[in-house]
């Protein structure tokens, strides 16, 4: 095979599937209606947690009215995150083959129907109870997979971050305003007034998707030129199309189903998945421990002051996750200048989804870290031992803030940068950090009551702050290999091309 006709297999490969538009940008959507899709997304992504943490307020009322001990209820919480973790594996890569948009409609579909079914559950059915929670969190824990998918499909690293930050707005402001909704339905109207409410907002969610979200799946789009099937269309299509597809376009061939399990066997990825995991296990833990503690030690606290004292990591979430997605865009503007500076603006693919082995995109994403990283550890210790002495409350809500915001400038880049090393694949290896992160939060929470009973939450938050600052290393590995690992895949996806050719 001649080196050119190599080159030409090469560009449909999975990490260069759009060489077609070497002078065409990524996508033709404008900035505008990028971010109108990516806030399309992020509203449909808050659904996951919030249905989550919504759930909370109501479990000492559930635990009387089904006549079962609070082990039993909490059983339901647990199957929630397992199923939480599990699903994303099946509708993420689902989606990277089939599409994002009809996913995405049926995983609200399915969450809104399970929510009726909670509301009009008998209070005899435990067993009831138990599977329609399941089937609960099959429907909403994909949505933040398939909304990273999105992004992945209509920007460019250059931009990625910023679009990332503002996207992870809504997933991580569900667990704040979860237990504060939760707990004023659950008081004024009842239990059952929890699943009607998620009823109505899934639904109305379900029916925002199929009027104004468009397909992005570049294997079925392209750059978004291509008009694809009816289900694939939106009912109101609202984004113009300034770009149609040329005489000569190709859609890019169709890639044969993956299983995302096989992403682990790359070791970058498994090391940023472990560390990220690390990272939402030590947050969980803080929100997973806030009514009990608080409780405990702030005893003029009542269930609905409690519920808004959650309001505090919640808004430091939302403040951490835009301004990370600013520093991550400056940081890889900062990189690409070095870059340009060493090699030449040619070598720098701008508008193209994939760099090029050269380019050091692990060190463009992860430099800025590290300070985040040393504040939060310190506020994480700060944060514990102002519990264990019973300071003011205004003291660790203003912690609490803090971590949340540095929680999310830590996350948020390595999340990023997952994205990156696997262009194609976003809702799949997002469904991975997903499983990662929800096994290593269950062992967490499952284990924090006993560890903060035997050493109090002084020591209990050194030792999980001691266990990120363990698995910092990995960080900088990923920086100094990542590059080795992603030229052995490129030329892996180079000897597949040619033995099918």
């Amino acid at each position: 095979m001649t080196p050119s006709k190599l080159e030409e297999q090469t560009a449909t490969s999975p990490s260069a599937a759009d060489a077609e538009f070497t002078e065409r940008p990524y996508s033709v959507y404008t900035s505008k209606e990028k971010w109108f899709i990516v806030t399309l997304v992020s509203f449909a992504g808050i659904f996951s947690p919030f249905t989550a943490n919504i759930y909370f307020p109501a479990i000492p009322t559930l635990t009387s009215v089904f006549h079962k001990s609070t082990e039993l209820i909490n059983l339901t919480v647990t199957m929630y995150m397992v199923l939480q973790g599990l699903s994303p594996m099946f509708f993420g890569s689902f989606a990277d083959f089939h599409g994002r948009r009809p996913i995405f409609i049926l995983c609200l579909f399915v969450l809104c129907l399970s929510c009726v079914g909670l509301a009009l559950v008998p209070t005899n059915a435990y067993w009831l109870l138990m599977v329609l929670r399941c089937l609960q969190a099959t429907g909403s824990a994909s949505t933040i997979a398939l909304g990273a998918g999105v992004i992945g499909d209509i920007a460019v690293p250059s931009e990625r971050g910023g679009f990332f930050g503002f996207y992870s707005l809504g997933p991580m402001l569900g667990p704040a305003l979860g237990p504060v909704i939760g707990g004023a339905l659950s008081d004024g109207l009842g239990w059952r007034s929890i699943f009607w409410f998620l009823c109505i907002a899934t639904g109305l969610a379900c029916i925002i998707m199929l009027l104004f979200l468009p397909e992005t799946l570049r294997q079925i789009v392209g750059d978004g030129s291509v008009v694809p099937g009816p289900i694939y269309r939106p009912w109101i299509p609202i984004i113009s199309r300034h770009s149609k597809a040329p005489s000569n376009f190709q859609r890019p061939p169709k890639r044969k189903f993956k299983n995302p399990l096989l992403l682990f066997k790359n070791l970058d990825i498994v090391m940023l998945l472990f560390f990220n995991g690390i990272v939402y296990s030590v947050f969980y833990t803080v929100t997973a421990s806030i009514s009990s503690l608080f409780a405990d030690i702030y005893p003029f606290l009542n269930d609905s002051t409690i519920g808004l004292c959650y309001l505090a990591i919640g808004f430091g979430t939302a403040a951490g996750s835009a301004g990370a997605g600013k520093v991550l865009d400056w940081d890889f503007q900062r990189m690409k200048k070095i870059y340009i500076e060493t090699h030449g603006s040619k070598s720098m693919k701008t508008e193209s989804n994939d760099l090029g082995d050269d380019f050091p995109i692990e060190k463009a994403r992860l430099m800025s870290m590290s300070y985040s990283m040393v504040v939060l550890v310190a506020t994480g210790m700060g944060y514990g031992w102002c519990l264990q002495k019973k300071v003011h409350i205004a003291a660790p809500l203003v912690l609490q803030f803090i971590m949340g915001a540095l929680s999310m400038a830590v996350m948020n880049p390595t999340q990023t940068l997952i994205l990156d090393l696997m262009p194609g694949q976003g809702s799949s290896v997002t469904a991975c950090n997903n499983i990662v992160r929800c096994l290593l939060g269950a062992v967490a929470v499952s284990v924090i009551d006993i560890i903060l009973s035997s050493l109090g939450p002084g020591f209990t938050y050194v030792l999980l702050n001691g266990i990120i600052v363990i698995s910092m290393p990995l960080l900088y590995l990923v920086m100094k290999l990542g590059p080795r690992f992603r030229k052995k895949r490129r030329e892996a996806d180079v000897e597949t091309l040619v033995a099918h050719s």
